[in-house]
């Protein structure tokens, strides 16, 4: 696909929108008013997690400017256009995932809005992450970061993925434990939410809830 989309020579220059101070890429800037305001909604409103709200931007902004420097206008991007752009995309195969999880995320909320009629980029499959055999890896919090930013939470088992994937993570859980919480087992105390986890032989033992697992069981639990 390296020839199928010639590159433009247009610089693809971010336009303030006021009063939200979100900048928009040219190819926004250019289609409706409605178009430009839900993206500015899909920033402010879809996404609570500020970590995660600049990790899409960045995403969503390189495939725009990429879009945008190929002469393409919003609503000209299709499938084949997504793919193109993943398979030429130069980062890590999880990075790659990463800003494919925000531009389906991007076109599902265009899709409920009534901008688009379908996801361009929910068809377009991912390159493959192969991890060697060995000891068990332990990840580090960029990685981790990375691996929760990947997946793609515009539908329901996403969003549950991602809340077991950082309940695991934060609170040094066994899965099973995990998987056997009932709602009760997620319970304030203080001025914190803890987590009641079971183990063998009628054991468990409670942990405070970090601040990321509490907005991600939050959006499942609601």
């Amino acid at each position: 696909m390296n020839n199928v989309f010639p590159v433009k020579n247009r610089s693809s220059e971010l336009v303030p929108v006021s009063p939200s101070g979100i900048q928009l890429p040219a190819i926004i800037a250019e289609a409706d008013s409605d178009t430009a305001r839900r993206f500015v909604e899909f920033f402010l409103v879809s996404i609570r997690n500020k970590n995660t709200r600049t990790a899409y931007a960045q995403a969503i902004r390189q495939f725009l400017n990429w879009c945008d420097e190929r002469g393409l206008r919003f609503a000209d991007i299709s499938s084949l256009v997504v793919a193109a752009y993943i398979e030429r995309h130069p980062s890590s195969a999880p990075t790659i995932n990463q800003h494919l999880a925000a531009i389906r995320s991007l076109f599902a909320w265009m899709v409920s809005g009534g901008i688009l009629q379908r996801n361009p980029a929910s068809e377009v499959k991912g390159p493959t992450h192969r991890v060697k055999k060995g000891k068990t890896p332990v990840l580090t919090d960029d990685e981790m970061r990375e691996l929760l930013d990947s997946i793609d939470i515009s539908h329901v088992v996403g969003l549950r993925d991602r809340a077991l994937i950082a309940t695991m993570f934060f609170s040094f859980a066994r899965i099973g434990a995990v998987l056997g919480m009932k709602f009760s087992d997620y319970f304030p105390k203080g001025k914190r939410y803890w987590l009641r986890l079971h183990e063998k032989r009628g054991k468990y033992h409670e942990v405070p809830v970090h601040h990321l697992v509490e907005e991600y069981l939050g959006h499942v639990t609601n």
